[in-house]
């Protein structure tokens, strides 16, 4: 049953594992990458907005702890193999509920879903949706949007951050091969390069990047997890085995996983 929340759409997980079901299967997403989660048990589960082919854009919320996490894959079309990570992220959030102590986390999954059903690293309008944030360092170029927040890709990203007021932000990206990190966030991708075997790099904010505008403008913690261009070759099983550690540090911080 789909209910209304002041302007919100939020599903039961029935409903929304045969939603999502169905925009895999229609999208052209690798069948592998497919969710493995049939009924998330998600405290809620909002769509946060459409693309602009109509195409949901799932945002998963577990617990109501005043500490908020938020995790994003594939802003980026080309780098979908970071899906099957946040997938594996949820089906973990389930299994040990202790992590949602004082927690609450949000996971997307997929931020731009016609990117990833062209397989292309901008959305459908030729748009990178990571330079299309109004952050101090954009640039108004037609790749990077004409004008701040032109995508709505882009718009209903700001607007759970907005809405959330996350502690910090992970961004699943490839093939940089790095923990990338902007804004006050060097101690948290520290502890994520604890236990997967990828060094922290700092690559500097893009313009108009999800880094320059929540990082730099908005002072809040973002790391960047870049996955090697091999892990497209991987199972969900096996990118989980690589680098769920750090996304549960990420999560913990400022505990320290050994």
């Amino acid at each position: 049953m789909i209910k209304m929340a002041g302007n919100k759409r939020f599903c039961d997980g029935t409903v929304i594992a045969l939603l999502l079901i169905a925009v895999w299967t229609v999208s052209g997403c690798v069948d592998s990458y497919a969710p493995k989660v049939i009924s998330p048990l998600a405290t809620s589960t909002e769509i946060i907005g459409t693309s602009v082919q109509n195409r949901p854009i799932e945002c998963f919320r577990f617990g109501n702890g005043p500490h908020v996490i938020l995790f994003i894959a594939s802003i980026h079309g080309n780098e979908s193999f970071g899906t099957p990570l946040a997938w594996e992220l949820i089906n973990y959030i389930q299994k040990d509920r202790r992590l949602l102590n004082g927690r609450t986390i949000l996971v997307i999954p997929v931020a731009n879903p016609d990117g990833c059903a062209a397989g292309t690293r901008e959305n459908i309008n030729e748009v990178d949706l990571n330079r299309n944030f109004p952050a101090a360092n954009r640039i108004n170029i037609t790749e990077y949007g004409t004008h701040p927040l032109s995508e709505p890709e882009a718009v209903a990203l700001k607007e759970v951050i907005q809405a959330y007021h996350p502690a910090r932000v992970v961004s699943i990206h490839a093939p940089l091969s790095c923990i990338d990190y902007d804004g006050p966030g060097q101690t948290i991708a520290e502890n994520m390069a604890r236990v997967c075997d990828l060094p922290v790099t700092k690559l500097g904010a893009h313009p108009g990047s999800l880094g320059a505008y929540v990082g730099e403008s908005l002072g809040i913690p973002v790391l960047t997890l870049e996955l090697r261009a091999t892990d497209r070759e991987l199972s969900a099983d096996e990118l989980w085995a690589k680098y769920g550690r750090s996304l549960v540090a990420a999560i913990v911080y400022p505990e320290i996983l050994y």
